[in-house]
């Protein structure tokens, strides 16, 4: 396993622009997630974050729900089926090894504040490369939550690398920014 950070990964200045970073605050970024630890080599990390008017509790059941539905734009990553609109019972009995959004294979979680997925699907890793990505849901304030998503993005340098990274960055960000959108507006009852 990878310790620490990768001296290869980009720096603080790179890790505030976007679509490297969206809604995240500084000392989000800056702390330490489980899926750090999971891809060796160069690699980049992006943040995601949004604040959701519900409990921690409500706002991490909401994310159980990834394991049947992506919950960002159905039509290109969920074969224009509808992500459920309520709660599915039994999903949020978390095992790792779990499928998640099909690609994403569950590494590691605590009920409450974390799911942390690897990509594991080889059609996927083809198209996007390695990802490990950490949800994490923090008390924010009384019925306030932040709902936060690291990704570490490893695969291939030189020439192909850095052109393929800024384009998955934006496409990236254009569908999880909808997906934790989606999730706020489900946790928090609308």
């Amino acid at each position: 396993m990878h310790s620490g950070r990768n001296p290869a990964s980009q720096g603080p200045a790179t890790a505030r622009r976007l679509p490297r970073v969206w809604g995240a605050r500084e000392d989000e970024i800056h702390r330490a997630y489980p899926c750090d630890e999971l891809l060796e080599g160069p690699r980049e990390e992006w943040f995601r974050a949004v604040t959701v008017a519900a409990d921690r509790d409500t706002v991490f059941r909401w994310l159980c729900q990834l394991k049947v539905a992506p919950y960002s734009y159905d039509l290109l990553d969920n074969g224009g089926r509808r992500s459920p609109r309520g709660l599915t019972p039994g999903v949020e009995r978390l095992e790792t090894g779990q499928r998640v959004m099909t690609i994403f294979r569950l590494a590691d979680f605590s009920t409450g504040r974390h799911m942390t997925l690897v990509m594991d699907d080889p059609k996927g890793a083809r198209l996007f490369g390695d990802f490990a990505v950490t949800y994490a849901v923090h008390d924010e304030g009384p019925g306030t939550t932040r709902l936060l998503a690291k990704l570490v993005v490893g695969g291939e340098e030189g020439v192909l690398g850095r052109l393929r990274r800024p384009l998955l960055a934006w496409g990236d960000l254009l569908m999880m920014r909808r997906q934790l959108l989606t999730l706020r507006r489900r946790a928090e009852g609308r």
